[in-house]
């Protein structure tokens, strides 16, 4: 791991890759929780692809924190899920103008593609882009595929897509690249709801199929 100081209370703690991400955030969360020690003064955890962003407050020592983050890391498990167990299931109509070309990317068939993005649960790693943006991680390894050469201009709201190792759901039109393999109905971001985001970093996403 490599600290960074962010500002004067802040370090940003970069990993090798999402997996170390996801296992150190689950290793810090309970001691965010029991608010013990140096972690009285800490506020929040901010995974990203390859960093984890622990926010404190001023009056924090950021070495005794940045000692517990490394004494907690080495108890981390790669992998390991974080404190929410929280499952929410997603209908996804599989027409999205992708299909076909993510199919050919993939050396599966149309129905395969669906069946294999439908299969494997995946996982909330990080939030980003846009509010209610979730980059989901963990899906059968066969759907990585790259960006599309050419961006839209306009994606949907509610589209599902892939890119790289990620797969979404774009909580609203915006311009995008990523590969569309359908569109639900999910309300991504609602101000009205506590919390916003539908999905939250840890939780565990399945996509299921509409048929009809």
């Amino acid at each position: 791991m490599r600290f960074l100081p962010m500002g004067e209370a802040a370090w940003l703690v970069e990993t090798d890759d999402i997996e170390s991400v996801l296992a150190l955030e689950a290793a810090l969360a309970p001691l965010l929780r029991s608010g013990e020690g140096v972690w009285a003064d800490v506020d929040d955890l901010v995974p990203a692809a390859r960093t984890l962003l622990v926010v404190a407050r001023r009056t924090t020592n950021l070495a005794d924190l940045a000692n517990g983050i490394r004494a907690a890391a080495g108890r981390a498990t790669r992998g390991a899920p974080s404190g929410t167990t929280t499952v929410t299931e997603i209908p996804v109509h599989y027409d999205g103008p992708d299909l076909d070309d993510v199919a050919a990317h993939t050396g599966l068939t149309r129905a395969e593609v669906v069946a294999a993005h439908t299969g494997t649960p995946w996982r909330v790693g990080f939030g980003g882009f846009a509010p209610g943006f979730a980059y989901l991680v963990g899906g059968d390894p066969r759907l990585v595929v790259p960006r599309r050469t050419e961006p839209r201009t306009r994606v949907p709201v509610g589209a599902v897509a892939l890119a790289g190792e990620f797969s979404g759901i774009y909580p609203r039109e915006s311009p995008g690249g990523w590969q569309l393999l359908g569109t639900t109905d999910a309300v991504l971001w609602d101000v009205d709801r506590e919390p916003p985001a539908l999905l939250v970093p840890g939780t565990t996403v399945r996509f299921t199929e509409v048929t009809s």
